[in-house]
């Protein structure tokens, strides 16, 4: 995994040390809240599964809601990172959506907590799950200003275009990354993508291959 992203400048660790066990407090609560849920989820429960002393946490963090709230963050900065190695010598923006869209069922299904703790959220620390979407929004709103600005897509409202296309790569990713890991990403990926490339619209049959 990346190193931290989600701490604030000011509150990272200074030290190597103090960055390698707050990773390691993130990653073991990840796997906690994930496989738990939040309210079963104790500090102790992290601790243990980081393999550090309760008052460790201490240092780092001041509560439960504090590192959940991290957690949530860094799934987030985790995510885009994952996403961002997987277009990046992309052609186009096209291939970039369905490259990407397989790139983040294989990750969803590496990270299998990142759906119960992100909809968890939105109820534990609703501020924390808006900004992680808000996050992804502003992002991604950019790459498709840009993708435009070089014809590769068409202009349009990238306000609108984005929360649309997160929103199906949200249930794409539940359904063939959580509900059936069996499936076939890449199919998957190219189906969801040649929806977002042409639409509905019908095609002359030449152009339907």
């Amino acid at each position: 995994m990346i190193q931290p992203s989600s701490l604030a400048a000011d509150e990272r660790p200074k030290t190597a040390r103090g960055r390698r066990t707050v990773r390691r407090l993130l990653n073991a609560a990840e796997e906690e809240f994930g496989a738990r849920g939040f309210h079963e989820t104790g500090v102790v429960h992290i601790t243990q599964r980081a393999g550090v002393a309760l008052g460790t946490f201490y240092v780092y963090f001041k509560s439960k809601e504090e590192i959940f709230r991290a957690v949530v963050a860094d799934m987030g900065a985790i995510t885009r990172h994952a996403l961002a190695e997987a277009v990046k010598f992309t052609r186009d923006r096209l291939e970039a959506e369905r490259l990407g869209l397989e790139a983040y069922i294989r990750f969803v299904r590496a990270h299998k907590g990142l759906y119960r703790i992100v909809m968890e959220a939105q109820f534990v620390a609703p501020e924390a799950y808006r900004e992680y979407y808000r996050t992804f929004a502003a992002a991604y709103s950019v790459q498709l200003e840009q993708a435009a600005e070089r014809g590769d897509i068409i202009a349009g409202d990238n306000e609108v275009r984005v929360w649309a296309l997160m929103g199906l790569s949200t249930f794409i990713g539940l359904r063939y990354g959580i509900w059936d890991e069996e499936a076939d990403a890449a199919h998957a990926a190219s189906a969801a993508a040649d929806l977002v490339s042409n639409g509905l619209k019908p095609r002359p049959i030449e152009e339907r291959s």
